[in-house]
């Protein structure tokens, strides 16, 4: 055969196969970007304003490539109003694709079949679209899938049994759907996250799926571990006997009743005996108490006479005796309220009692009170306990506490001790904590927390905290959360229960800080200036996630806050961690993957690699310096374009 023939046989082969069977060849960047192309076209939102004559499609807004920028790697794009159906042929185009992110938009109708044509997907987030039809069974082709969320869509029929397919699943989420049938028996392996809730869903719960909690299944007909058992199980308590001898042991025998029974009845003569030796002991302390005050019975009545404060927290009607008590044993009155600098016009301690309140919450020294004076301004007081330190200690150092003054500071206006009470009284905030207003009210009426808001949260808590690290090298905070951070009407930050560590015992050290706490500290008493940098660390990543640090679940079970983000960057994945109201403002991410890293380095596992706090504080200034004046030289640019516009028209 002729050379010239043998090289039109071979460039003909090739071009049949180019045309014939695109599948096997390898698309490169050029191919990628039209399937981009054709997905905008389908499914455009508000944010998908990507240059068309740009070459590469690497810049564009929720596009990321690889190092090389020859393969799209990831798409993400949550909450820019995506609507339409994904058409079919776009995936198969993506071959390198390892993550898409669809979620919180408005996509409708079925998964492309050829979804199952991106072999190295390893993230599928689509989660609360419009998105119906059944679960195509060609996903169970993607072996390499780690998370896999669809919940919060209308996807009807069964869960395809090919799902036992899908190894490396660390998340499955299928909740509020419309799912039927049973489910298959799937690998436990690696799998941490699962949810099947409020589907149609019916029959036993896989045996391999059993050691999930029952929240995961509610909303369904199925039966089985943790759930009530199935119909018929042995144990269900339905009446149903496997045999005689089984019925028979179900029964109780004579003696066996009879010993319950006189049990009951010794127990129940113990009571009663205790109740009345503990009436005879209280109507005893009563008298003592009448007649040990009989000289100070003006006092007793203005006290007693308070009904707004003992009514809404009676758990503080101990004051009440510890300032008698305490009144006789100094000889000279009934203790009073230690106010701190120069008060002007104070209240008494009766004018606190007689005052209305209610509970603003437990925390991890005490319970606080919002408390309405009859006159004069409303406080906040927070009532300590596990306080096993002396008096006089306590005034030591209760009175360092009231000597911090900073603007980024609640500041201790008076406190109260007693042997049975001590009390501290603070400013009231009407905004709340950081913790209220992040996971509180996520409804219509809520206010969005943008860069702006959060980043100078971030920077006056931080001010805050710098300030009390300067008091001196063994003064710290100890007690670093965002339910400890206060804000005013203007959203400015105020640090609270400072320095308050050292008043108690250890018993108030448990799981209250858990999420927050450095991994060295094993005594709330004993926290270092570097642990106060870690548990900021974790307040800036739930400011940058809007995920609570004492989550059970972030993304695997057990793993907390700081761990969690990590694994995220280190996945290249940053735009995921960030909270969706974030996500809208796109002037400012660069600002926000640089606090995100400052706020790992705040988190790192060994204080030695951790900034100091004034280094933070000096980071997030230039952070809010950057995008303030980003932000003003937008704000130019559009004035410029609005005058010349003006000019144009004239």
């Amino acid at each position: 055969m002729p050379m010239r023939m043998r090289v039109s046989l071979f460039f003909f082969f090739f071009f049949f196969i180019f045309l014939f069977f695109p599948s096997l060849v390898k698309p490169d960047l050029s191919t990628e970007r039209a399937a981009l192309l054709t997905l905008r076209s389908a499914v455009a939102g508000r944010t998908l304003f990507w240059n068309a004559t740009s070459p590469t499609p690497c810049n564009w807004f929720g596009v990321y490539c690889d190092a090389n920028t020859t393969h799209i790697l990831q798409i993400r794009l949550p909450a820019v109003a995506l609507s339409g159906q994904l058409p079919h042929g776009v995936f198969s185009a993506l071959p390198h694709l390892r993550t898409l992110s669809l979620r919180f938009n408005a996509l409708s109708g079925p998964l492309p079949s050829d979804l199952a044509a991106c072999s190295s997907l390893r993230n599928l987030y689509l989660q609360h679209n419009l998105l119906s039809g059944e679960l195509p069974a060609s996903l169970s082709r993607l072996t390499g899938l780690v998370r896999l969320n669809l919940a919060s869509n209308n996807f009807s029929g069964p869960v395809p049994v090919g799902f036992r397919n899908l190894t490396q699943l660390r998340t499955l989420l299928l909740q509020d759907n419309r799912l039927s049938g049973e489910l298959p028996e799937l690998d436990r392996g690696d799998l941490a996250q699962f949810n099947v809730s409020s589907n149609m869903l019916n029959g036993p719960v896989p045996e391999k799926l059993r050691s999930f909690s029952k929240d995961s299944f509610l909303g369904n007909t199925l039966c089985g571990k943790p759930l009530e058992p199935c119909p018929g199980d042995a144990g269900s308590g339905n009446g149903v006997e496997g045999n005689g001898t089984e019925k028979k042991k179900n029964k109780l025998s004579g003696g066996a009743i009879a010993g319950i029974v006189i049990g009951s009845v010794v127990l129940l003569l113990l009571v009663v005996f205790a109740l009345i030796l503990l009436c005879r002991s209280k109507n005893g302390e009563k008298t003592r108490s009448v007649d040990d005050v009989a000289a100070n019975v003006k006092h007793d009545e203005n006290v007693g006479n308070g009904n707004g404060y003992l009514a809404a927290a009676p758990a503080v009607v101990a004051v009440n005796g510890g300032a008698r008590s305490e009144g006789v044993a100094g000889g000279g009155g009934a203790k009073k309220l230690v106010f701190f600098g120069n008060p002007g016009k104070v209240f008494e301690l009766e004018d606190l009692l007689r005052a209305s309140a209610e509970v603003l919450g437990k925390g991890t020294f005490g319970t606080s009170y919002k408390t309405a004076l009859e006159i004069g301004p409303v406080v906040a007081v927070k009532r300590l306990r596990d306080v096993t330190i002396s008096e006089k200690e306590f005034k030591e150092k209760i009175e360092l506490v009231g000597a911090m003054d900073h603007a980024n500071l609640v500041p201790l206006r008076a406190y109260y001790y007693s042997r049975d009470e001590k009390l501290l009284v603070l400013d009231y905030l009407p905004m709340g904590s950081l913790s209220a207003l992040l996971h509180g009210n996520k409804g219509a009426g809520r206010t969005p927390l943008n860069w702006e808001i959060r980043s100078g949260i971030a920077l006056g808590a931080a001010h805050g905290i710098e300030y009390l690290h300067s008091q001196g090298p063994n003064n710290s905070h100890g007690n670093i959360k965002s339910s400890n951070i206060l804000l005013t009407k203007s959203y400015d930050a105020r640090v609270s229960d400072f320095c308050l560590a050292h008043l108690v015992g250890p018993s108030s050290t448990p799981n209250r800080v858990a999420g927050y706490r450095a991994p060295e500290v094993t005594d709330l008493r004993k926290v270092s200036q570097k642990a106060d940098v870690y548990s900021f660390g974790v307040l800036l990543l739930e400011l940058l996630t809007g995920k609570a640090p004492t989550h059970t679940l972030l993304n695997e079970e057990g793993v907390d806050l700081p761990r969690w983000v990590q694994s995220v960057v280190k996945e290249e994945w940053s735009s995921e961690v960030f909270d969706l109201e974030l996500l809208r403002d796109q002037n400012v991410e660069e600002e926000m993957v640089q606090l995100l890293q400052l706020a790992v380095d705040c988190a790192a596992p060994y204080p030695d690699n951790r900034p100091s706090m004034s280094e933070v504080r000096q980071q997030i200034e230039e952070l809010r310096r950057s995008s303030l004046k980003e932000g003003q030289d937008q704000i130019q640019q559009h004035d410029l374009i609005n005058d010349i516009g003006d000019i144009s028209s004239r």
